[in-house]
Order: C-alpha cells, then structure tokens, then sequence
C-alpha cells in the first residue's frame, strides 16, 4: 500500500530532475534576450508585422486593388493616411497587403534554403571524406555567384512571377545553411555521448537527426532569422526590377518600382513602401543579433 504512492514521487522527481536544467536553461536565455533592448525593439517590430499580415483583411480601410482614378497621386490626408497611387488606390492598404506577400516570400524561401541546407550539412559534416568534398565543391559552386545575380539568373530561367522568386531565393540561401550545418555537425559528432549512442548499436539517421540536429538548432535558428530580412530585401529587390510579383500586386518591391515615376510629383508613393521594406528588414536584422547573443555559450553569464 505504501510503495505505489513513493515509486510515484520518485519517477516525478525524476522527471522534474530532468526538466529543471531545461528550465534553467531558458530563464537564462529570456533573461539574456530581455536585457538587449535592441532585439526587444527588433521582436516588437516583427510581431507587428506578423500581426498585420495575419489580420491585414480586418485592418484595411480599402480594397487594396480598387481603382479610383479621381483621387489619384493624392499625399496623405485624414481620408489616406498613407495617400494614393497614380491608379488612385490606397496606399495603406496595399502596404498592409503588401506585408503577408512579403512575409511569406521570405518565409517560404527560407524554408526551402533551410530544407535543403540542413540536409546537405548533416551529410556532409556526419559523413565526410569523399561525400563531404562533393557535397562542399556543390555549394562552393553557388557561393561563386553573388546572390542576387543567381536569383536573376535562376528567374530568368523560370519566368517573372513570385513563386519562381521564392524557388531562386531559397536556392542561394542553401549555401549559407550547409556550411554552418556542417561545422556544428563536425563538432558534435565528435563529442563522447555520441561515441556512446554509436556504439549501442544506433543507426546513422538516428544519430544525425534524433541526437546531433536538436543540438545544434541555435546557429540554425538565428541564421534563419537573419535570413528571412535577406530573403525579404531579395524579393523586393526582384520585383523592382520586374522579375517577382506583377502588377497590379501590392507587393513593396512592386509598389516602390510603380512609385519611382512620382519621386518628384509625388513622393509619398515610393517613401512608404521603402520604409515597409527597411523596417521589415531592420526589426529582423535585430531580433536575429540579439538571439545570436542569447544562444551563444560565449554570452552566457
């Protein structure tokens, strides 16, 4: 009668034993991501962002694509806060529009970069020797081109449309991915637990992504964060020059190539997708510096 209530206390013991490193862990982390201001500034900005493209419907005063050409190239007044285009289409809301588009170009292609990369580094770092040569010659080959000419390169090829942009960013963000992959992976193979995984019998797939992939997730997650500003920057970039979404399309990087006849007339329909673009990527750029130094042993206090 009294053993089952102490073998219960002593699995929860345990089980707590186990988890308070854990936790322990993370209140460092959040002390550490809190007490850098500048990434606070940057997560504000980016959960606004998230936050707009998720309800951008709701918040929209206008049809992002209605066209009202009496009230054209008008500047921003209590009616169009943001002013209109030369279609006489609300500003604001084809940049609220323009959020999710750019988002999820640059979550998409990051995802594909990361999908890839991943993989090719696990290999390449786990396995090494001849399938670590082929493997590294294959993305020396993609780091020889600058990225934005290899995403022209790779449109060009595949046709002018948001899609194919997402494909070309996510190609020549997988160099990036592999090689940082790679040089966790050949660190943590090395390390003594591993030895012993392998050595009671665990399977190379197991080992690579059971036991090596979660621990070597930190430097993934913060190039992935600071890839998405990239990612975001590149699209744009694209579709300025008419290689990603197409008119009519609130995309930024559309929006601000329409915008460059009016600099003069009228400024405000390039100046606001401009700052859409650089706020986008400042909060990014930011959030991911300060997880670096969150999640990086060499910060930890």
């Amino acid at each position: 009668m009294n053993q089952q209530p102490l073998a219960h206390d002593e699995s929860s013991n345990q089980a707590f034993s186990t988890l308070k490193p854990k936790l322990e862990q993370w209140r460092k982390f959040n002390k550490k991501l809190i007490s850098n201001k500048m990434a606070v500034f940057g997560g504000v900005i980016v959960i606004f962002y998230v936050i707009v493209a998720l309800f951008g419907q709701q918040i929209a005063p206008y049809d992002p694509l209605a066209i009202d050409l009496a009230n054209k190239l008008q500047g921003p007044s209590a009616q169009h806060w943001m002013g209109t285009d030369d279609k006489g289409r609300d500003m604001l809301s084809r940049v609220i529009f323009g959020t999710k588009l750019s988002l999820g170009v640059g979550i998409v292609s990051v995802t594909i970069g990361a999908f890839f990369g991943i993989i090719l580094g696990l290999i390449s770092g786990y396995y090494g020797k001849w399938i670590d040569t082929i493997i590294m010659r294959f993305i020396d080959i993609l780091l020889a081109f600058p990225g934005i000419l290899l995403a022209l390169a790779i449109v060009s090829a595949l046709g002018a449309s948001l899609v194919n942009v997402m494909i070309a960013i996510g190609i020549f963000s997988i160099p990036t991915f592999a090689r940082i992959v790679r040089g966790s992976t050949l660190g943590a193979k090395k390390m003594e637990y591993i030895d012993a995984i392998r050595a009671l019998g665990a399977s190379d797939m197991k080992i690579i992504f059971v036991h090596i992939l979660p621990n070597i997730l930190s430097p993934i997650i913060v190039q992935g964060t600071l890839r998405l500003a990239t990612a975001i920057l590149s699209a744009a970039a694209l579709s300025f020059l008419g290689m990603g979404a197409q008119p009519p399309s609130p995309e930024w990087g559309a929006m601000l190539s329409g915008g460059r006849d009016f600099l003069w007339s009228a400024p405000h329909v390039a100046t606001f997708p401009g700052l859409a673009i650089c706020f986008a990527v400042l909060g990014f750029n930011l959030l991911g510096d300060g997880l670096r130094d969150a999640l990086d042993p060499r910060f930890q206090k």
